[in-house]
């Protein structure tokens, strides 16, 4: 990694404004407290090394300074500056033309598995140095070892908290790693291969060990292969199961969870933590296709695609600087974490090729080959439905005539390969076209295949079957659906059938002379992707969000595909299924809709009990845009059909609400609220200026 004189870490929201007072957003506690308090307090930390050394008998210190957003000191404990602030710190060096980290500071942890390791270790029991208002010095306890060669790369990292809960402000809390070379000079051997930003994608804020630990730079610092450090040998593995926790091997163990050949074959995955804490990470999900490298590897070869889906790509202006690393330095660690069942020592699902180390790694694993689904790196992780050579299916709706109520619409659109080339319908499997309608609620869904479209060319007209309702009034809407199924590398031994669907496209029409009014855009496909990369659903049919509100509306439920003997049926109206899905491990059992199963196509069995999160459930922001998750909703908002909840129909804002809410008592209080014949109240309480608005309740501490 590159030198770093700190990090400052609050909300991603939080800025400072050109009076260099704190700007707060409806997503921070302070927004909502009181602005004397605020002006007292001043929320906010920002942790910083200013300077460090080791001596020639080893003596570590590090230099800091701890201020408030403004840039006021901050009293480190808590008695000239309100609250008090925890700082803890660590010590790694690499060795000469090395690029992983080795700790200085090291503990022994004993297990059963592999009895007393030395593993890396917080500095305890050091001395701290006042120097002036916020400015401090820590010298550590812990020693570089005697003849430590002072011109090899040291990072001191820190972490810190500032407890203000007694103002409900929370905890605030900051990371910093500082990286240099004691005897002068620039560092040249760096470990700089991802960034938080990648895994703030997802996790909204990265947080490990009780959640103050936030920066990638930190966490390689401690989580590294290991070895000795002069003094004694640090073992980086988890005594107590075997398992590494060097973070390449770790973090692809995570992520891979449920899908590890060694899971399914019936050995969970664990790491046993502080206090015996049993952290199983056996179930685990992950959010996008596991062999989608880039999604956290972000600098070294083009996404998946060629090109990142809107959203899915954090903005780093200051890549890393081994980006690369993953494509350019293959690895029995960092590739056996995830294909755990090749054993390198006897070839065992290797080839039958015994690998004893690294060296002859890249010979067969080059960065990329000629094909798709090669043993290049980038071909051995090929998505097929991002195969270089898929011709793509591209829909465009141009208009709809005769749509007015009690009539037929007519649909004309196009269908072209996304070099821009006409395709006959003859070349697609599936094409569907959904009307659907009113768009302030969709209660009414009719889809028709397409197939037999008039036209040529690439452009089409299709007359539904169904009718706008006689009496309709409003805006309708009519999306389209389709795929071809394509064969990559025929007469080959990796040829496969790839399904080739084309991004969902949806007009709006009116059907009654009234001016075009689209379904608010709630949630953008963008942010889905931020986690999910390219959303899909249906088996890769549905794909934007604006499509899938036609059909998941507060009347839709699985009731088709839901056996008798399983009833009553589950509402797939999208608030309630997308917030019940992301909630996933966080209800009870017994509570609202627990077990969370809904039936799908021939009749599978989806249960979406155990998901777990990677962010933060109070983010709204982190799905919702345009403040979609404040009240009031719109007054043209439906009552939902939700059979498997507590009470049934819901209004709209008691069904999004309890669907994360999940308990009796939170549905006891939506039922209390909602009066009979004016509907629901939800808004004196919550509304956005009232004291409990939804913004309000869920925001969090910098």
């Amino acid at each position: 990694m590159r030198p770093y004189l700190g990090v400052l870490l609050l909300c991603s929201s939080t800025l400072l404004s050109s009076s260099g007072r704190p700007v707060f957003t409806k997503s921070d506690l302070a927004y909502y407290a009181d602005a004397a308090v605020v002006n007292f307090v001043r929320p906010g930390l920002v942790l910083k090394i200013t300077g460090a050394s080791v001596a020639a008998d080893g003596t570590i210190q590090a230099q800091f300074t701890l201020t408030d957003p403004q840039g006021l000191p901050l009293d480190r404990a808590g008695v000239t500056t309100p609250g008090a602030v925890s700082t803890s710190f660590v010590a790694s060096y690499i060795p000469k033309g090395q690029t992983d980290y080795i700790s200085l500071i090291a503990r022994a942890a004993t297990g059963a598995v592999s009895g007393t390791v030395n593993q890396p270790a917080t500095d305890s029991g050091g001395s701290y140095t006042q120097t002036g208002d916020g400015q401090y010095t820590y010298t550590f306890a812990a020693k570089a070892p005697a003849g430590f060669d002072a011109t090899q790369t040291v990072s001191i990292g820190m972490w810190a908290s500032r407890d203000l809960s007694q103002f409900q402000l929370g905890t605030n809390a900051a990371n910093a790693v500082l990286t240099f070379v004691p005897g002068g000079g620039a560092p040249v051997d760096v470990h700089d291969v991802v960034h938080t930003a990648a895994c703030n994608k997802c996790h909204d804020p990265l947080g490990a060990h009780g959640g103050v630990r936030r920066e990638v730079a930190l966490c390689v610092m401690c989580h590294n292969p290991g070895g000795n450090n002069g003094n004694l040998t640090v073992q980086t593995v988890d005594p107590d199961t075997g398992n590494s926790i060097d973070f390449k091997v770790l973090i692809h163990k995570i992520h891979m969870g449920s899908s590890l050949p060694s899971v399914q074959s019936g050995h969970p995955y664990q790491i046993i933590g502080f206090n015996n804490s049993v952290n199983d990470f056996s179930g685990v999900v992950y959010p996008a296709d596991a062999r989608n490298c880039q999604m956290c590897h972000e600098n070294g070869a083009p996404p998946q695609g060629g090109v990142w889906p809107a959203g899915a790509k954090s903005a780093d202006p200051n890549p890393p600087v081994q980006g690369d690393w993953w494509l350019s330095h293959p690895s029995r660690a960092a590739c056996g974490s995830c294909h755990d069942n090749v054993n390198f020592a006897t070839g065992q699902n290797h080839a039958n090729l015994p690998q004893i180390d690294d060296n002859l790694c890249t010979s067969c694993h080059i960065p990329q080959g000629e094909l798709p689904f090669d043993v290049s790196i980038l071909g051995a992780h090929t998505i097929p439905t991002f195969a270089p050579g898929l011709p793509g299916v591209a829909f465009t709706l141009v208009s709809v005539s005769n749509g007015a109520a009690g009539q037929s619409p007519t649909v004309t659109f196009t269908v072209n390969d996304k070099s821009g080339k006409p395709l006959n319908l003859s070349d697609l499997n599936s094409l569907s076209l959904t009307l659907a309608g009113p768009t302030a609620d969709y209660s009414n869904v009719f889809t028709e295949s397409a197939l037999k479209a008039s036209g040529s060319g690439g452009t089409y007209t299709y007359t539904f079957q169904h009718q706008v309702p006689a009496g309709a009034a409003g805006t309708w809407s009519v999306g389209i659906e389709g795929y071809r199924n394509v064969t990559l590398l025929p007469g080959t031994t990796t040829q496969q059938t790839v399904r080739d669907a084309g991004a969902n496209q949806v007009i709006d029409f009116s059907v009654d002379g009234s001016t075009v009014a689209p379904h608010p855009v709630e949630v953008k496909v963008a942010n889905c992707n931020q986690c999910h990369y390219s959303l899909s659903a249906h088996g890769g049919l549905r794909n934007q969000t604006q499509y899938c509100i036609l059909c998941h509306n507060p009347n839709g439920s699985d009731q088709s595909r839901r056996p008798a003997s399983a009833a009553p049926p589950q509402s797939i109206d999208l608030p309630v299924l997308i917030h019940r899905i992301h909630t996933g491990d966080q209800a009870p059992a017994g509570d609202q809709l627990t077990p969370f199963v809904v039936y799908g196509f021939g009749g599978s069995q989806n249960d979406f009990s155990d998901v777990l999160f990677p962010g933060d459930l109070r983010d709204c922001a982190k799905c919702h845009v345009n403040g979609s998750e404040e009240l009031p909703l719109p007054a043209t908002r439906m009552q939902v059909q939700n059979p498997r909840a507590f009470y049934s129909p819901m209004g709209p804002t008691s069904a999004a609400c309890t669907a994360c809410h999940t308990s009796k008592a939170a549905a006891a209080h939506t039922q209390l609220m909602t009066s009979p014949t004016l509907g629901e109240s939800c808004e004196v309480c919550h509304g956005t200026d009232a004291d409990f608005s939804v913004d309000q309740v869920h925001a969090r501490s910098l």
